[in-house]
Protein backbone atom coordinates (compact mmCIF):
# COMPACT_ATOMS: atom_id res chain seq x y z
CA UNK A 1 0.00 0.00 0.00
CA UNK A 2 1.32 3.59 -0.80
CA UNK A 3 2.03 6.29 1.58
CA UNK A 4 -0.85 8.29 0.31
CA UNK A 5 -3.49 5.40 0.72
CA UNK A 6 -2.01 5.13 4.49
CA UNK A 7 -2.41 8.65 5.28
CA UNK A 8 -6.04 8.33 4.01
CA UNK A 9 -7.00 4.90 5.96
CA UNK A 10 -5.69 7.03 9.24
CA UNK A 11 -7.85 9.53 8.13
CA UNK A 12 -10.75 7.36 7.98
CA UNK A 13 -10.13 5.03 11.00
CA UNK A 14 -9.64 8.28 13.45
CA UNK A 15 -11.77 10.77 12.79
CA UNK A 16 -11.32 12.72 15.63
CA UNK A 17 -7.89 13.37 14.31
CA UNK A 18 -6.84 16.76 12.34
CA UNK A 19 -5.49 15.49 9.08
CA UNK A 20 -1.63 17.20 8.90
CA UNK A 21 -1.55 19.41 5.37
CA UNK A 22 1.42 19.84 4.00
CA UNK A 23 3.95 22.41 4.47
CA UNK A 24 3.93 22.81 1.14
CA UNK A 25 0.88 23.88 0.46
CA UNK A 26 0.43 26.23 3.74
CA UNK A 27 3.32 28.17 2.39
CA UNK A 28 1.80 28.85 -0.75
CA UNK A 29 -1.28 30.08 0.31
CA UNK A 30 0.01 32.58 2.49
CA UNK A 31 2.10 33.85 0.18
CA UNK A 32 -0.59 34.08 -2.79
CA UNK A 33 -2.92 35.86 -0.13
CA UNK A 34 -0.29 37.99 1.06
CA UNK A 35 0.93 38.88 -2.77
CA UNK A 36 -2.76 39.74 -3.28
CA UNK A 37 -2.83 42.01 -0.10
CA UNK A 38 0.53 44.33 -1.33
CA UNK A 39 0.46 44.20 -5.38
CA UNK A 40 -3.75 44.36 -5.19
CA UNK A 41 -6.07 43.12 -8.46
CA UNK A 42 -2.83 43.85 -11.03
CA UNK A 43 1.48 44.56 -10.33
CA UNK A 44 2.02 48.14 -10.21
CA UNK A 45 3.68 48.08 -12.55
CA UNK A 46 1.66 46.64 -15.26
CA UNK A 47 1.93 48.60 -18.51
CA UNK A 48 -1.10 50.26 -19.43
CA UNK A 49 -2.61 49.94 -22.86
CA UNK A 50 -2.24 54.01 -24.13
CA UNK A 51 -5.39 53.86 -25.99
CA UNK A 52 -7.28 53.54 -23.21
CA UNK A 53 -6.35 57.04 -22.34
CA UNK A 54 -9.08 57.83 -25.04
CA UNK A 55 -12.06 56.92 -22.79
CA UNK A 56 -14.35 59.24 -22.34
CA UNK A 57 -13.11 61.83 -24.99
CA UNK A 58 -14.78 62.22 -28.48
CA UNK A 59 -12.35 60.14 -30.14
CA UNK A 60 -13.13 56.80 -27.98
CA UNK A 61 -13.05 53.81 -29.99
CA UNK A 62 -11.29 54.48 -33.19
CA UNK A 63 -11.63 52.18 -36.15
CA UNK A 64 -8.18 50.86 -36.96
CA UNK A 65 -6.82 51.16 -40.91
CA UNK A 66 -4.35 48.29 -41.54
CA UNK A 67 -1.71 47.81 -44.39
CA UNK A 68 1.45 48.47 -44.70
CA UNK A 69 2.15 49.87 -40.68
CA UNK A 70 5.54 49.22 -40.09
CA UNK A 71 6.27 50.62 -43.48
CA UNK A 72 4.98 53.45 -42.98
CA UNK A 73 5.34 54.22 -39.31
CA UNK A 74 7.86 57.36 -40.06
CA UNK A 75 5.39 59.04 -41.68
CA UNK A 76 2.55 58.35 -39.48
CA UNK A 77 4.50 59.92 -36.78
CA UNK A 78 5.63 63.22 -38.75
CA UNK A 79 1.85 63.64 -38.83
CA UNK A 80 0.79 63.30 -35.68
CA UNK A 81 3.96 65.20 -34.53
CA UNK A 82 2.76 68.33 -37.09
CA UNK A 83 -0.97 68.07 -35.77
CA UNK A 84 -0.08 68.33 -32.36
CA UNK A 85 2.36 71.31 -33.31
CA UNK A 86 -0.55 73.16 -35.12
CA UNK A 87 -2.74 72.07 -31.94
CA UNK A 88 -0.86 73.93 -29.68
CA UNK A 89 -0.19 76.69 -31.84
CA UNK A 90 -3.94 77.26 -32.02
CA UNK A 91 -4.40 77.11 -28.20
CA UNK A 92 -5.37 73.76 -27.55
CA UNK A 93 -4.48 72.17 -24.27
CA UNK A 94 -2.20 69.28 -23.41
CA UNK A 95 -5.25 66.64 -22.92
CA UNK A 96 -6.56 67.66 -26.42
CA UNK A 97 -3.24 66.86 -27.90
CA UNK A 98 -2.69 64.21 -25.93
CA UNK A 99 -5.62 62.61 -26.79
CA UNK A 100 -5.40 63.47 -30.67
CA UNK A 101 -2.13 62.11 -31.13
CA UNK A 102 -3.35 58.61 -29.26
CA UNK A 103 -6.41 58.82 -31.61
CA UNK A 104 -4.96 59.85 -34.98
CA UNK A 105 -1.40 57.27 -34.67
CA UNK A 106 -4.08 54.30 -33.52
CA UNK A 107 -6.59 54.73 -36.17
CA UNK A 108 -3.54 54.72 -38.78
CA UNK A 109 -2.33 51.19 -37.50
CA UNK A 110 0.33 52.30 -34.24
CA UNK A 111 -0.94 51.18 -31.36
CA UNK A 112 2.64 50.71 -29.26
CA UNK A 113 3.53 54.49 -29.42
CA UNK A 114 4.38 56.55 -25.79
CA UNK A 115 3.31 60.45 -26.11
CA UNK A 116 5.45 62.97 -23.52
CA UNK A 117 4.13 66.59 -23.95
CA UNK A 118 5.54 69.42 -21.97
CA UNK A 119 5.09 72.88 -22.19
CA UNK A 120 6.81 73.64 -25.96
CA UNK A 121 7.48 69.83 -26.88
CA UNK A 122 6.01 66.75 -28.07
CA UNK A 123 7.30 63.10 -28.28
CA UNK A 124 6.25 60.57 -29.69
CA UNK A 125 8.02 57.04 -28.92
CA UNK A 126 7.09 54.74 -31.19
CA UNK A 127 8.92 50.81 -30.11
CA UNK A 128 7.11 47.50 -31.80
CA UNK A 129 8.16 44.43 -30.46
CA UNK A 130 11.40 42.85 -31.71
CA UNK A 131 11.70 46.26 -34.09
CA UNK A 132 13.82 49.36 -34.01
CA UNK A 133 12.46 51.82 -32.51
CA UNK A 134 11.30 55.15 -33.35
CA UNK A 135 11.52 58.43 -31.10
CA UNK A 136 10.58 61.77 -32.97
CA UNK A 137 10.81 65.40 -30.75
CA UNK A 138 8.70 68.82 -32.37
CA UNK A 139 9.03 71.65 -30.37
CA UNK A 140 6.60 74.84 -30.11
CA UNK A 141 8.28 78.35 -30.60
CA UNK A 142 4.95 80.50 -31.36
CA UNK A 143 1.60 80.60 -30.45
CA UNK A 144 -1.42 82.77 -32.09
CA UNK A 145 -5.05 82.76 -31.57
CA UNK A 146 -6.91 80.39 -33.81
CA UNK A 147 -9.54 78.84 -32.46
CA UNK A 148 -11.38 78.25 -35.68
CA UNK A 149 -8.56 76.73 -36.78
CA UNK A 150 -8.55 74.13 -33.82
CA UNK A 151 -12.01 73.56 -34.62
CA UNK A 152 -11.31 72.68 -37.89
CA UNK A 153 -8.45 70.32 -36.64
CA UNK A 154 -10.55 68.73 -34.18
CA UNK A 155 -12.74 67.97 -37.17
CA UNK A 156 -9.83 66.32 -39.27
CA UNK A 157 -9.20 64.33 -36.34
CA UNK A 158 -12.78 63.16 -35.57
CA UNK A 159 -12.77 61.67 -39.43
CA UNK A 160 -9.63 59.92 -39.42
CA UNK A 161 -10.74 57.93 -36.13
CA UNK A 162 -13.97 57.35 -37.78
CA UNK A 163 -12.08 55.79 -40.35
CA UNK A 164 -12.83 57.89 -43.57
CA UNK A 165 -9.53 59.88 -43.81
CA UNK A 166 -6.25 58.32 -45.01
CA UNK A 167 -2.83 59.36 -43.81
CA UNK A 168 -2.06 60.79 -47.29
CA UNK A 169 -5.99 62.37 -47.83
CA UNK A 170 -4.95 63.60 -43.77
CA UNK A 171 -1.64 65.50 -45.19
CA UNK A 172 -3.40 67.80 -47.57
CA UNK A 173 -6.41 68.64 -45.41
CA UNK A 174 -3.95 69.95 -42.45
CA UNK A 175 -1.99 71.55 -45.28
CA UNK A 176 -4.86 73.53 -46.45
CA UNK A 177 -6.14 74.58 -42.48
CA UNK A 178 -2.67 75.96 -42.03
CA UNK A 179 -2.99 78.09 -45.14
CA UNK A 180 -6.83 79.24 -44.87
CA UNK A 181 -7.07 82.98 -43.90
CA UNK A 182 -8.46 83.43 -40.49
CA UNK A 183 -12.17 84.36 -40.29
CA UNK A 184 -11.65 88.08 -39.39
CA UNK A 185 -9.27 90.16 -40.53
CA UNK A 186 -6.88 91.81 -38.30
CA UNK A 187 -9.01 95.68 -38.15
CA UNK A 188 -11.93 93.41 -37.03
CA UNK A 189 -10.43 91.80 -33.84
CA UNK A 190 -8.82 95.00 -32.60
CA UNK A 191 -12.39 97.16 -33.52
CA UNK A 192 -13.68 93.71 -30.78
CA UNK A 193 -11.13 94.10 -28.28
CA UNK A 194 -11.46 97.99 -28.37
CA UNK A 195 -15.52 97.16 -28.08
CA UNK A 196 -15.23 94.65 -25.33
CA UNK A 197 -13.42 97.10 -23.20
CA UNK A 198 -15.45 99.93 -23.64
CA UNK A 199 -18.53 97.40 -22.21
CA UNK A 200 -16.42 96.32 -19.54
CA UNK A 201 -15.86 100.00 -17.88
CA UNK A 202 -19.53 100.74 -18.58
CA UNK A 203 -20.62 97.31 -17.14
CA UNK A 204 -18.37 97.34 -13.62
CA UNK A 205 -19.80 101.05 -13.13
CA UNK A 206 -17.81 103.40 -15.39
CA UNK A 207 -19.58 106.15 -17.12
CA UNK A 208 -20.29 107.11 -20.46
CA UNK A 209 -17.15 108.53 -21.10
CA UNK A 210 -14.97 106.68 -19.59
CA UNK A 211 -16.02 103.75 -21.45
CA UNK A 212 -15.29 106.06 -24.93
CA UNK A 213 -11.72 106.45 -23.65
CA UNK A 214 -11.19 102.65 -22.46
CA UNK A 215 -12.20 102.54 -26.40
CA UNK A 216 -10.19 104.58 -27.61
CA UNK A 217 -7.01 103.50 -25.28
CA UNK A 218 -7.53 100.46 -26.62
CA UNK A 219 -7.42 100.69 -30.04
CA UNK A 220 -4.24 102.62 -29.61
CA UNK A 221 -2.60 100.20 -27.82
CA UNK A 222 -3.62 97.55 -29.95
CA UNK A 223 -1.75 99.50 -32.61
CA UNK A 224 1.41 99.52 -30.40
CA UNK A 225 1.31 96.01 -29.86
CA UNK A 226 1.00 95.19 -33.50
CA UNK A 227 3.94 97.38 -34.07
CA UNK A 228 5.75 95.85 -31.46
CA UNK A 229 5.34 92.88 -32.57
CA UNK A 230 6.31 93.86 -36.05
CA UNK A 231 10.09 94.98 -34.37
CA UNK A 232 10.42 91.38 -32.69
CA UNK A 233 9.87 92.90 -29.40
CA UNK A 234 9.26 90.05 -26.31
CA UNK A 235 6.09 90.03 -25.42
CA UNK A 236 6.60 91.04 -21.81
CA UNK A 237 8.02 94.49 -23.10
CA UNK A 238 5.19 94.43 -25.08
CA UNK A 239 2.61 93.93 -22.45
CA UNK A 240 4.30 96.69 -20.14
CA UNK A 241 4.24 99.16 -22.79
CA UNK A 242 0.56 98.39 -23.45
CA UNK A 243 -0.30 98.44 -19.69
CA UNK A 244 1.69 101.87 -19.50
CA UNK A 245 -0.23 103.50 -22.56
CA UNK A 246 -3.73 102.75 -20.86
CA UNK A 247 -2.87 104.15 -17.03
CA UNK A 248 -1.05 107.42 -18.52
CA UNK A 249 -4.25 107.96 -20.95
CA UNK A 250 -6.36 107.54 -17.41
CA UNK A 251 -4.34 110.15 -15.27
CA UNK A 252 -4.22 112.30 -18.36
CA UNK A 253 -7.91 112.52 -18.39
CA UNK A 254 -7.82 112.88 -14.53
CA UNK A 255 -5.48 115.59 -14.80
CA UNK A 256 -7.79 117.28 -17.16
CA UNK A 257 -10.74 117.25 -14.91
CA UNK A 258 -12.71 114.72 -17.50
CA UNK A 259 -16.05 113.15 -16.00
CA UNK A 260 -14.26 109.40 -15.56
CA UNK A 261 -12.90 107.13 -12.99
CA UNK A 262 -9.73 106.31 -13.80
CA UNK A 263 -9.04 103.19 -12.00
CA UNK A 264 -12.19 101.97 -14.28
CA UNK A 265 -10.46 102.71 -17.37
CA UNK A 266 -7.26 101.39 -16.54
CA UNK A 267 -9.08 97.82 -15.41
CA UNK A 268 -10.89 98.08 -18.58
CA UNK A 269 -8.17 98.39 -20.37
CA UNK A 270 -5.63 96.07 -18.84
CA UNK A 271 -8.40 93.13 -19.13
CA UNK A 272 -7.68 91.97 -22.13
CA UNK A 273 -3.91 91.80 -21.60
CA UNK A 274 -4.78 89.82 -18.12
CA UNK A 275 -3.81 86.06 -18.83
CA UNK A 276 -7.26 84.82 -17.70
CA UNK A 277 -7.72 82.23 -20.12
CA UNK A 278 -3.99 81.02 -19.41
CA UNK A 279 -4.28 80.37 -16.16
CA UNK A 280 -7.36 78.10 -16.83
CA UNK A 281 -5.49 76.26 -18.95
CA UNK A 282 -2.88 75.89 -16.28
CA UNK A 283 -5.08 74.50 -14.13
CA UNK A 284 -6.56 72.48 -16.53
CA UNK A 285 -3.31 70.87 -17.47
CA UNK A 286 -2.53 70.17 -13.80
CA UNK A 287 -5.74 68.49 -12.87
CA UNK A 288 -5.60 66.27 -16.06
CA UNK A 289 -2.07 65.25 -15.14
CA UNK A 290 0.32 67.48 -17.11
CA UNK A 291 2.30 69.11 -14.50
CA UNK A 292 5.34 70.20 -16.69
CA UNK A 293 3.20 72.24 -18.54
CA UNK A 294 1.34 73.47 -15.94
CA UNK A 295 4.29 74.83 -15.14
CA UNK A 296 5.68 76.34 -17.66
CA UNK A 297 2.06 78.21 -18.15
CA UNK A 298 1.97 79.51 -15.23
CA UNK A 299 5.01 80.97 -15.20
CA UNK A 300 4.47 82.39 -18.11
CA UNK A 301 1.37 83.89 -16.65
CA UNK A 302 2.72 85.58 -13.56
CA UNK A 303 5.49 86.91 -15.73
CA UNK A 304 2.71 88.63 -17.93
CA UNK A 305 1.48 89.89 -14.42
CA UNK A 306 4.57 91.42 -13.64
CA UNK A 307 4.86 93.46 -17.06
CA UNK A 308 1.15 94.74 -16.52
CA UNK A 309 2.35 96.32 -13.11
CA UNK A 310 5.33 97.34 -14.07
CA UNK A 311 4.02 99.74 -16.90
CA UNK A 312 1.01 100.97 -14.30
CA UNK A 313 3.59 101.52 -11.69
CA UNK A 314 6.31 103.01 -14.20
CA UNK A 315 3.01 105.32 -15.44
CA UNK A 316 2.06 106.48 -12.07
CA UNK A 317 6.01 107.67 -11.55
CA UNK A 318 5.22 109.53 -14.89
CA UNK A 319 2.26 111.10 -13.74
CA UNK A 320 3.71 111.62 -10.12
CA UNK A 321 6.03 114.21 -11.99
CA UNK A 322 3.16 116.46 -13.56
CA UNK A 323 1.08 116.56 -10.20
CA UNK A 324 -1.91 113.94 -10.93
CA UNK A 325 -3.23 112.20 -7.11
CA UNK A 326 -2.86 108.72 -6.30
CA UNK A 327 -4.60 106.56 -8.30
CA UNK A 328 -5.98 103.40 -6.59
CA UNK A 329 -6.62 100.81 -9.65
CA UNK A 330 -7.38 97.79 -6.67
CA UNK A 331 -10.13 99.27 -5.87
CA UNK A 332 -13.20 96.52 -5.92
CA UNK A 333 -15.72 97.30 -9.45
CA UNK A 334 -19.17 97.02 -8.83
CA UNK A 335 -21.90 97.08 -11.61
CA UNK A 336 -23.50 100.23 -12.18
CA UNK A 337 -26.30 99.73 -14.73
CA UNK A 338 -29.30 98.23 -14.42
CA UNK A 339 -29.67 94.43 -15.33
CA UNK A 340 -31.63 94.84 -18.50
CA UNK A 341 -28.91 96.94 -19.86
CA UNK A 342 -26.06 95.34 -18.46
CA UNK A 343 -27.05 91.94 -19.67
CA UNK A 344 -27.02 92.59 -23.77
CA UNK A 345 -23.91 94.21 -22.85
CA UNK A 346 -22.46 91.01 -21.37
CA UNK A 347 -23.72 88.70 -24.65
CA UNK A 348 -22.04 91.26 -26.84
CA UNK A 349 -18.34 91.52 -25.08
CA UNK A 350 -18.47 87.51 -24.81
CA UNK A 351 -19.02 87.67 -28.58
CA UNK A 352 -16.10 90.17 -29.53
CA UNK A 353 -13.90 88.06 -27.13
CA UNK A 354 -14.85 85.40 -30.00
CA UNK A 355 -13.90 87.87 -32.52
CA UNK A 356 -10.59 88.36 -31.02
CA UNK A 357 -9.97 84.76 -30.05
CA UNK A 358 -10.92 84.11 -34.02
CA UNK A 359 -13.31 81.59 -33.07
CA UNK A 360 -15.14 80.20 -36.59
CA UNK A 361 -18.67 82.29 -37.21
CA UNK A 362 -21.08 79.73 -36.70
CA UNK A 363 -19.93 79.60 -32.46
CA UNK A 364 -19.95 83.33 -32.37
CA UNK A 365 -23.76 83.35 -30.98
CA UNK A 366 -23.95 80.53 -29.02
CA UNK A 367 -20.20 81.66 -27.14
CA UNK A 368 -21.38 84.66 -26.23
CA UNK A 369 -25.19 83.43 -25.15
CA UNK A 370 -23.13 80.80 -22.95
CA UNK A 371 -20.98 83.54 -21.88
CA UNK A 372 -24.34 85.65 -20.81
CA UNK A 373 -25.11 82.07 -19.16
CA UNK A 374 -22.61 82.02 -16.66
CA UNK A 375 -22.12 85.70 -15.77
CA UNK A 376 -25.90 84.97 -14.76
CA UNK A 377 -25.36 82.10 -12.77
CA UNK A 378 -22.32 84.17 -11.20
CA UNK A 379 -25.26 86.83 -10.16
CA UNK A 380 -27.79 84.64 -8.89
CA UNK A 381 -24.68 82.95 -7.06
CA UNK A 382 -22.91 85.76 -5.60
CA UNK A 383 -27.15 86.55 -4.33
CA UNK A 384 -27.85 83.25 -3.02
CA UNK A 385 -24.72 84.37 -0.73
CA UNK A 386 -22.47 81.51 -1.64
CA UNK A 387 -19.51 84.24 -1.56
CA UNK A 388 -16.61 85.17 -3.92
CA UNK A 389 -14.88 82.06 -3.87
CA UNK A 390 -17.57 79.28 -4.99
CA UNK A 391 -20.10 81.35 -6.86
CA UNK A 392 -17.48 81.80 -9.67
CA UNK A 393 -17.00 77.85 -9.38
CA UNK A 394 -20.34 77.39 -9.88
CA UNK A 395 -20.85 79.50 -12.71
CA UNK A 396 -17.65 78.01 -13.96
CA UNK A 397 -19.17 74.63 -13.83
CA UNK A 398 -22.47 75.68 -16.21
CA UNK A 399 -20.35 76.84 -18.48
CA UNK A 400 -18.09 73.58 -18.78
CA UNK A 401 -21.14 71.80 -19.03
CA UNK A 402 -22.77 73.99 -21.62
CA UNK A 403 -19.99 74.35 -24.12
CA UNK A 404 -19.36 70.71 -24.18
CA UNK A 405 -22.85 70.17 -24.99
CA UNK A 406 -22.49 73.10 -28.17
CA UNK A 407 -19.07 72.71 -29.02
CA UNK A 408 -18.97 68.62 -29.81
CA UNK A 409 -23.00 69.22 -31.65
CA UNK A 410 -21.21 71.84 -33.70
CA UNK A 411 -18.02 69.63 -34.02
CA UNK A 412 -15.46 71.92 -31.53
CA UNK A 413 -13.23 71.37 -29.02
CA UNK A 414 -14.74 72.19 -25.64
CA UNK A 415 -12.25 75.35 -24.86
CA UNK A 416 -13.02 76.91 -27.52
CA UNK A 417 -16.37 77.81 -26.50
CA UNK A 418 -15.32 77.53 -22.49
CA UNK A 419 -12.31 79.40 -22.41
CA UNK A 420 -14.23 82.90 -24.15
CA UNK A 421 -17.39 82.49 -21.92
CA UNK A 422 -15.66 82.60 -18.54
CA UNK A 423 -13.42 85.55 -19.15
CA UNK A 424 -16.08 87.84 -18.27
CA UNK A 425 -16.04 86.07 -14.66
CA UNK A 426 -13.12 88.61 -14.27
CA UNK A 427 -11.28 85.85 -12.79
CA UNK A 428 -7.68 87.57 -13.75
CA UNK A 429 -8.52 91.04 -12.36
CA UNK A 430 -8.11 89.36 -8.29
CA UNK A 431 -4.63 88.48 -9.02
CA UNK A 432 -3.77 91.51 -10.48
CA UNK A 433 -5.11 93.50 -7.96
CA UNK A 434 -2.83 91.18 -5.45
CA UNK A 435 0.43 91.42 -7.61
CA UNK A 436 0.02 95.44 -7.58
CA UNK A 437 -0.43 95.83 -3.59
CA UNK A 438 2.41 93.47 -3.12
CA UNK A 439 4.87 95.55 -5.68
CA UNK A 440 3.96 98.93 -5.46
CA UNK A 441 2.74 99.34 -1.37
CA UNK A 442 5.35 97.03 0.13
CA UNK A 443 3.77 97.94 3.43
CA UNK A 444 1.06 95.86 2.90
CA UNK A 445 2.72 93.38 1.37
CA UNK A 446 0.82 90.77 4.20
CA UNK A 447 -2.23 92.44 2.59
CA UNK A 448 -1.06 91.41 -0.89
CA UNK A 449 0.49 87.85 0.06
CA UNK A 450 -3.40 86.89 1.56
CA UNK A 451 -4.97 88.71 -1.56
CA UNK A 452 -2.84 86.37 -3.91
CA UNK A 453 -3.47 83.46 -1.78
CA UNK A 454 -7.86 84.01 -2.65
CA UNK A 455 -6.76 85.27 -6.15
CA UNK A 456 -4.87 81.58 -6.77
CA UNK A 457 -8.28 79.69 -4.64
CA UNK A 458 -10.51 81.64 -7.04
CA UNK A 459 -8.24 81.07 -10.65
CA UNK A 460 -8.31 77.34 -9.56
CA UNK A 461 -11.76 77.12 -8.53
CA UNK A 462 -13.08 78.54 -11.71
CA UNK A 463 -10.68 76.19 -14.23
CA UNK A 464 -11.61 73.05 -11.85
CA UNK A 465 -15.42 73.81 -12.59
CA UNK A 466 -14.83 74.14 -16.07
CA UNK A 467 -12.80 70.90 -16.39
CA UNK A 468 -15.93 69.72 -13.66
CA UNK A 469 -18.50 70.67 -15.71
CA UNK A 470 -17.16 68.96 -19.17
CA UNK A 471 -16.54 65.61 -17.14
CA UNK A 472 -20.23 65.85 -15.75
CA UNK A 473 -21.64 66.19 -19.49
CA UNK A 474 -19.53 63.54 -20.47
CA UNK A 475 -22.60 60.51 -19.97
CA UNK A 476 -25.08 63.13 -21.62
CA UNK A 477 -23.10 63.80 -24.36
CA UNK A 478 -21.56 60.02 -25.09
CA UNK A 479 -21.46 59.60 -29.18
CA UNK A 480 -22.29 63.55 -29.92
CA UNK A 481 -19.85 64.76 -32.79
CA UNK A 482 -17.81 61.95 -32.16
CA UNK A 483 -16.89 59.31 -34.23
CA UNK A 484 -19.45 56.72 -33.53
CA UNK A 485 -21.85 59.13 -35.00
CA UNK A 486 -20.22 59.93 -38.34
CA UNK A 487 -19.15 56.25 -38.58
CA UNK A 488 -23.23 55.32 -38.12
CA UNK A 489 -24.28 58.30 -40.18
CA UNK A 490 -21.85 56.69 -43.66
CA UNK A 491 -23.48 53.05 -42.60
Amino acid sequence: MSDKSQDRNRSVQHPGMIPVVPAVKQNYAARSVLRKLVQGEAPPTAPMSIVERLAGSPYANPMIQVGGVDASARKTIDFALHLAETMFRYGAGALEVETSIIAVTAALGLRNIEVDITNQSVIINYAKKDATPITLLRVVRSWTNNYAGLALVHELVTDIVSGGVGRDESYRRLDVILRSPRPFPRWMVTLAEAGFAGIVVAVIGGAAFGALVALLSSLLVGLLARTLGKWRVPDFFITGASSFVVTAIALACSLLNVPLTPATVVAGGILLLLPSGRLVSAVQDAINGFPVTAAGRFLSAFLTFGAIVSGIAGALVCGSLFGSGDLNVTQPLSGGLPLWIALPLVLLASVAIGIAEQTKIKLLLPTGLIGLMGYCVLLVATAAGLGDRFAPAVAAVAVGMAARFVALRMGAPQLVVAVPSVIFLLVGLSIFRAMFVMTITPAASVEGAVGLFNALIIIMAVAAGVVLGDNLARPLTRGQGSNEKRRNRRR
